[in-house]
């Protein structure tokens, strides 16, 4: 196998037709690249002309080192990682395929294994950031490594051969492939489908409007963190530029709820791969006139996947996550298939001080 670092076109043309998260995409990844202070770098492998394993990663140069990230945090992005396309339908060789080019890209980003001991062995313990870059040597390189893998992406298992640290997190994926609207409400809990009842009942309109109710959204949701004391990195220029880049394509829409007189009442921001629908940002909770109306517009962005997508290749729906007992209350209702996907990390007590002192995770 070779592998060598792309340019965003040739990223393009190596992209398969599916098995990759929308952040794959490459006006996506243009977008993030000018918004993050870290390098993109582009790998992809190949056998012949034929590419077999594409890789984006960032880099970002610290005082205490340099971070490899994949996705970059605070970005709203929650998967990105590999994407395999091995040319062979046998076990051993896509394990092949997958070995190889983990142990290329490593090696390139350079990623420093034996990082955890030397920290150690420099008794590294304070939480500053200070404290760990006074006790290494000044010429050792050390480099955090952290990805959150494409749902597609199924053996992450030379990561763990690597010394890295491999957990399971999950998601929920609807699928509505070859089903009709009515059969996919029926599969959603009572409580759910009597929301979406009672909000329909109201004088509330659902729609899909441009940039100005992606706008509406961004600003709802970052009011919502702020009410409840949370840290909200994205910025509007961020979610603008993306939201643009990926609407020449119907690759992002915004549902809207709105009242009887047109003023804003929730919405949901949603992202389109070949495979996927992202609920990407909103929902923050509403009340209107004694009844919640997100579950109405999760339906309608439902309904239209069902009846007419944006991306004809598109047949489930990610709710965006399955890791928060609170959350995941609600997005059971709707009779989503839970779905693994993997976080690869640098290991040890002494990484994990190094990580949040630069708070190179999210």
């Amino acid at each position: 196998m070779r592998v060598e670092q792309l340019e965003l076109s040739e990223w393009e043309s190596a992209l398969p037709s599916d098995g990759f998260e929308v952040f794959h995409l490459p006006e996506a990844l243009e977008v993030v690249a000018r918004h993050t202070d870290a390098e993109m770098k582009l790998f992809g492998g190949f056998k012949g002309q034929q590419p077999i394993a594409l890789l984006p990663v960032f880099v970002q140069q610290k005082s205490v080192g340099t971070a490899v990230t994949s996705p970059p945090p605070s970005m709203g992005i929650p998967r990105l990682g590999p994407i395999l396309m091995p040319t062979s339908p046998k076990r051993r060789k896509q394990e092949k395929v997958n070995n190889e080019f983990t142990e290329s890209v490593l090696q390139q980003v350079g990623t420093d294994l034996g990082l955890d001991r030397r920290l150690a062995e420099a008794g590294v313990e304070s939480p500053m950031a200070e404290t760990v870059l006074d006790r290494l040597d000044v010429d050792s390189r050390l480099t955090l490594f952290r990805m959150e893998c494409n749902a597609a992406y199924g053996d992450p298992r030379p990561y763990a051969w690597g010394n890295l640290q491999v957990e399971p997190n999950f998601t929920y994926f609807l699928d509505v492939a070859d089903r009709s609207a009515d059969d996919v409400r029926k599969s959603f809990s009572k409580s759910l489908r009597r929301e979406i009842r009672d909000a329909e009942d109201l004088d509330v309109t659902v729609e899909t409007e441009g940039v100005e109710g992606a706008r509406d959204v961004f600003e709802a949701t970052s009011a919502r963190y702020a009410e409840q004391d949370e840290p909200f990195a994205l910025t509007w220029p961020y979610v603008r530029d993306l939201f643009e880049a990926l609407s020449e394509n119907d690759r992002a829409r915004a549902y809207v709820a709105r009242d009887g007189d047109g003023e804003y009442l929730s919405g949901i921001t949603a992202l389109y791969s070949n495979d996927h629908a992202y609920f990407w940002q909103g929902g923050a909770k509403c009340i209107y006139e004694g009844t919640a109306v997100n579950s109405l517009i999760h339906w309608r962005l439902v309904e239209d996947l069902i009846e007419d997508p944006p991306v004809e290749s598109v047949t489930k729906y990610d709710l965006m996550g399955a890791n928060t007992e609170r959350l995941c209350r609600y997005k059971a209702k709707f009779g989503a298939d839970l779905v693994p996907y993997y976080v690869v990390e640098s290991s040890g007590a002494a990484m994990d001080v190094a990580k949040r002192a630069y708070k190179l995770v999210q």
